[in-house]
C-alpha cells in the first residue's frame, strides 16, 4: 500500500513537498496537515509520498541492474567453466568478503552524493549474490538433455545462455530480487541519512530522518513516520520474496515428484 501511494504521489499529495511555510513550522498532525509539518513548514505527508517514490525508484533500478549483471556473469561462469569460472567466482568471493556498505560509502563519497551515485554504488555491489545463485542453477541445468542437444547442434554459448539457461533460473532470481529490494531500501535510507543520498530540497526518507533528529524529543512524529515507511516497505518486499521462494520451491518439488511418478509408471 505504501508503495502504491508513493508512486501515486503527484496525484494524491496534498501539497508541494518543497513548499516552505515558516509561520507554521513544526506544527503537529492536524486536519490541514495529517502528519504535521517539518522545521521548514513543509508538509510531512507530501514529502513522505515523494520521498518514497524516489527511494523505491532508486531501489528498483539498482535491483534490475544487479539482476542483469549478476545473471549474465553467473550463467556465463557456469556454462563456460574452467579458468573463467574459477576467476569469476574468486572475484565474487572477494566482493562478498568486504563490508558492502562501507564500499558503498566510499563510492558515493568519491563520486559525490546524488541520484546517479546511489544507483551506481548499489548496483556495483549488488550483483554478486545473483551471480553465485545463477552459477549454481546453471551447473544444475547443464546436465539436462536439452542443453546437450543445443551444444550438439552447434548453438553458441550466448544462445544457450539467453534461450535456455536464463529462463530456467529466473524464478529463484526473482525471489532473491524481492529479498534484496528490502536491503536496498535500508541502504538507501542509511546513505541518505548520512547526507550521501538524494540532496535537498528533494525529499527522501533517510534525509527526513536526518532532518528530524534535532527535534525527535519535542516533535517525534517527524522521525516516526519516515522510519515506519522504511521499515514497513522493507518488511513487505522481504515477505513477498520469501513467499515467492516458498512457492517456487513447492513447484520444483511438485515437478520432481511428478517426474518420479512418471518414471515409475513407465517402469511398470
Amino acid at each position: 500500500m505504501i508503495m502504491l501511494l508513493a508512486f501515486a504521489a503527484p496525484w494524491i499529495a496534498p501539497y508541494d513537498p518543497n513548499e516552505i511555510d515558516l509561520i507554521n513550522r513544526l506544527t503537529g498532525p492536524s486536519a490541514a496537515h495529517w502528519l504535521g509539518v517539518d522545521n521548514f513548514g513543509r508538509d510531512v505527508l507530501s514529502r513522505l509520498l515523494y520521498g518514497g517514490r524516489l527511494a523505491l525508484f532508486i531501489a528498483a533500478i539498482s535491483v534490475v541492474i544487479s539482476i542483469v549483471v549478476g545473471t549474465l556473469i553467473g550463467a556465463a561462469s557456469g556454462q563456460i567453466g574452467g579458468f573463467f569460472d574459477e576467476a569469476a567466482m574468486r572475484f565474487v568471493d572477494l566482493f562478498l568478503g568486504f563490508p558492502t556498505f562501507i564500499i558503498a560509502l566510499v563510492i558515493v563519497a568519491l563520486l559525490g552524493p546524488g541520484f546517479f551515485s546511489l544507483i551506481l554504488a548499489l548496483s556495483f555491489l549488488g550483483w554478486t549474490p545473483y551471480a553465485r545463485l545463477v552459477r549454481g542453477q546453471t551447473l544444475s541445468v547443464n546436465s539436462q538433455q536439452f542443453i546437450e542437444a543445443a551444444e550438439a547442434l552447434g548453438c553458441s554459448r550466448w544462445f544457450i545462455i539467453t534461450r535456455h539457461i536464463v529462463p530456467h533460473t529466473i524464478n529463484p532470481v526473482l525471489a532473491m530480487g524481492f529479498l534484496r529490494f528490502g536491503h536496498m531500501l535500508i541502504r538507501i535510507g542509511a546513505l541518505s541519512y548520512l547526507g550521501l543520498g538524494v540532496q535537498p530540497p528533494d525529499a527522501d526518507w533517510g534525509a527526513m530522518l536526518r532532518e528530524a533528529q534535532p527535534y525527535m524529543q519535542r516533535e517525534p512524529w517527524l522521525i516516526i513516520f519516515p522510519g515506519l515507511a522504511i521499515f514497513i516497505s522493507a518488511l513487505a518486499v522481504t515477505l513477498a520474496g520469501q513467499g515467492l521462494s516458498y512457492a517456487f520451491d513447492a513447484r520444483a518439488a511438485h515437478a520432481t515428484i511428478s517426474a518420479s511418478l512418471d518414471a515409475e509408471e513407465q517402469a511398470r
